[in-house]
């Protein structure tokens, strides 16, 4: 399995508009963060986990002209927002583009991209096919066994995913017992970490580290990452040898 992230910043992406704190003005390029997503390479096939605002540029800057699904972790908008761009792999791959989320978050996309499932199509819209999954059961894609973990956004359910050992949760601000069970055992773990103080829908830094502490994987990313949380170098300082912020365009293979 090879992990790249292609985006790791909160709903505004850093730097925010109209910033000049620090972070915003950073020159260094792991300070630049496209809202949150993930691509994942299994066995020759390619997968997405969120097709965010940036969606275009992130395919674009990382060449990827293979996808063979989406998965949707919530029906937020900076998680949604760039689904319209899946039109291209429509057009190369013949074919529609399965797309896996809850009943919840599909009945969402299809009030916000309601010209998508017309029942007479305007030419050229992207062609879906939804496919309906459950945070209790796994679910598989091209032969992939695929483990749904819901966290909760404050009230609001969002699943994460796990995939052999590496487990991949964004947009948490607590995680069930009964969910943390399907954690343990991960290799590596990504988890959001928006930034040092409270927020009600996010897990701080701090939050974020105990919750690696209690899970004990061999490595962990945090991702979902604000510009309040400071500089990519200063905030690396501090963590553990075991744990790294994540930044745009980083990859790693996983055995």
């Amino acid at each position: 399995m090879r992990v790249t992230f292609l985006g790791t910043g909160t709903s505004q992406g850093v730097p925010v508009i109209g910033c000049n704190c620090p972070v915003c003005a950073s020159l260094d390029f792991r300070d630049k963060r496209l809202r949150s997503s993930i691509h994942l390479e299994i066995a020759g096939k390619s997968l997405v986990i969120d097709t965010g605002p940036d969606f275009r540029a992130q395919m674009l800057r990382e060449q990827i002209s293979k996808l063979d699904a989406v998965i949707f972790t919530h029906e937020h908008k900076d998680h949604t927002a760039g689904l319209d761009d899946i039109r291209p792999f429509n057009f190369m791959q013949k074919k529609d583009m399965p797309v896996f989320a809850t009943t919840k978050v599909l009945n969402q996309i299809k009030r916000e991209f309601a010209y998508i499932f017309e029942e007479v199509k305007y030419p050229g819209v992207p062609q879906v096919k939804a496919e309906t999954i459950s945070k209790d059961e796994v679910f598989e894609i091209e032969g992939i066994s695929i483990h749904p973990i819901e966290v909760m956004h404050y009230r609001l359910p969002v699943l994460g995913f796990r995939i052999g050992d590496f487990t991949y949760i964004t947009d948490a601000k607590t995680i069930a017992p009964r969910e943390l069970e399907k954690i343990k055992g991960s290799k590596v773990l990504v988890l959001n970490a928006l930034q040092s103080s409270h927020h009600i829908s996010h897990f701080t830094l701090d939050e974020a580290i105990e919750m690696v502490h209690l899970i004990q994987p061999e490595k962990a990313y945090f991702t979902h990452i604000s510009h309040k949380l400071g500089t990519h170098a200063d905030v690396e300082r501090k963590l553990p040898d075991h744990i790294r912020l994540a930044f745009d365009g980083l990859k790693f293979d996983l055995v």
